[in-house]
């Protein structure tokens, strides 16, 4: 017999992925450059040449029993520390390597994170707009998700509604800052008044609230601006990271946990980690991108490309109509829909052969996800298909 749950999940796939499957289709009808498809985050810039060259001496000269054989169950420990001593040297904290545990991506890390800090039932907060794969990663862990409504002016969190979603069974709050889709970094200021709504409800249910930071975005920020590190605002905070982005690396799967030392048992919920791996079959990303990782926490893609490609398409899109929340980073952007129904907007926009991925997978209908990790030249050839699209729209 089949789990009844996965069948079910058959269908519930990725509008993403699904989207992103039909412009593979489309572009052997046409060419893959008449397709613009802004439906998939995965970078468009190459990793740094530094990263082949690291795995490549560490396969060639490297001990041959430590670069190819099991890493221990909580990862390399020069690798770990080696985290701890960049994180505290960046933002002014005070990790050790007992706080640090690699894993497969931020999806293993936000795997591992839920299910230390939760019991089956019990409840995880995230904010809207929201990564949808957040669904299968928290409500697979037993743990219940539930959405907060978003607030539509500035992405920021709603704090009325979130103070009202607030009750003793929350164990957990999810946060993404940079945000996917939205591109929007939580400010200081709202990240002080989370932390102490929490720390106040704490007190009042007698348990531990977590925050979990998913920050795989957290070093494409624009104009000039910085992402506030969570851990320096809150202490239950469990960091989760991904090196897909930073090193343009999504194919090697390689992230990290970094537990607040502040945080209540930080050095347990690292060796609870290393229990959840042995249940959910994860044991430890490989050890040869762990090593490399190690040596390259100071490096990044050219992450510049996205900077450019959000101006042109923002100045573009609102002197067209458009109207959209301005991206502090990532490279994603979050308009309206040009019709309320994002679904029936984002069809329409394949007549033209936009791929659009609609807002009602991330918890705001009515808007549009565009991933513009493409090349800027097709960045800007897609702005006359943009404005046919608003053409269209405006004639109706």
């Amino acid at each position: 017999m089949i789990a009844k749950r996965y069948r079910e999940m058959l269908n519930q796939k990725s509008v993403i992925r699904e989207i992103s499957a039909y412009g593979a289709e489309r572009a052997k009808e046409i060419g893959y450059e008449n397709v613009f498809d802004f439906s998939l985050g995965n970078p468009s810039v190459p990793a740094p040449q530094i990263v082949n060259e690291t795995i490549a001496r560490l396969a060639l000269e490297g001990d041959s029993l430590a670069v190819h054989g099991y890493s221990p169950s909580l990862g390399i420990d020069g690798v770990r520390q080696a985290i701890a001593d960049s994180l505290n040297r960046r933002f002014g904290m005070n990790y050790k390597k007992a706080h640090i545990f690699p894993t497969s991506g931020a999806a293993a890390a936000l795997a591992h994170a839920v299910r230390a800090v939760t019991e089956p039932g019990n409840e995880v907060l995230a904010f809207a707009p929201y990564f949808s794969e957040y669904v299968p990663y928290i409500n697979e862990s037993g743990a219940v998700l539930k959405i907060v409504p978003a607030n539509p002016e500035d992405f920021q969190i709603n704090f009325e509604a979130f103070a009202a979603m607030l009750n003793p069974n929350v164990h957990a709050v999810l946060i993404n800052t940079p945000n996917n889709p939205s591109g929007v970094i939580y400010s200081a200021d709202t990240l002080r008044k989370l932390a102490a709504l929490l720390k106040e409800k704490e007190q009042a249910y007698g348990h531990d609230i977590y925050i979990i930071s998913d920050e795989p975005y957290r070093e494409i920020v624009f104009d000039g601006k910085e992402a506030p590190y969570t851990s320096n605002y809150y202490d239950n905070t469990i960091s989760c990271y991904s090196f897909s982005k930073s090193l343009s690396l999504p194919g090697e799967r390689i992230g990290y946990i970094a537990v607040n030392p502040a945080c209540q048992d930080a050095a347990l919920l690292v060796e609870i980690f290393g229990q959840i791996s042995r249940g959910i079959g994860h044991n430890c990303p490989s050890s040869i991108i762990q090593l490399a990782i190690g040596e390259l926490l100071d490096n990044t893609a050219e992450l510049q490309v996205y900077e450019t490609n959000m101006h042109i398409l923002y100045d573009a899109l609102t002197e067209m109509g458009y109207s959209c929340v301005k991206p502090d980073g990532t490279f994603y952007m979050f308009p309206k829909s040009l019709e309320p129904d994002a679904v029936a907007f984002c069809n329409k926009a394949k007549e033209f052969d936009l791929l659009l991925v609609p807002g009602d997978g991330f918890g705001c209908p009515g808007h549009f996800r565009m991933a513009y990790c493409v090349p800027t030249e097709k960045v800007v050839r897609s702005l006359d298909a943009f404005r046919k699209l608003a053409d269209y729209y405006q004639q109706r």
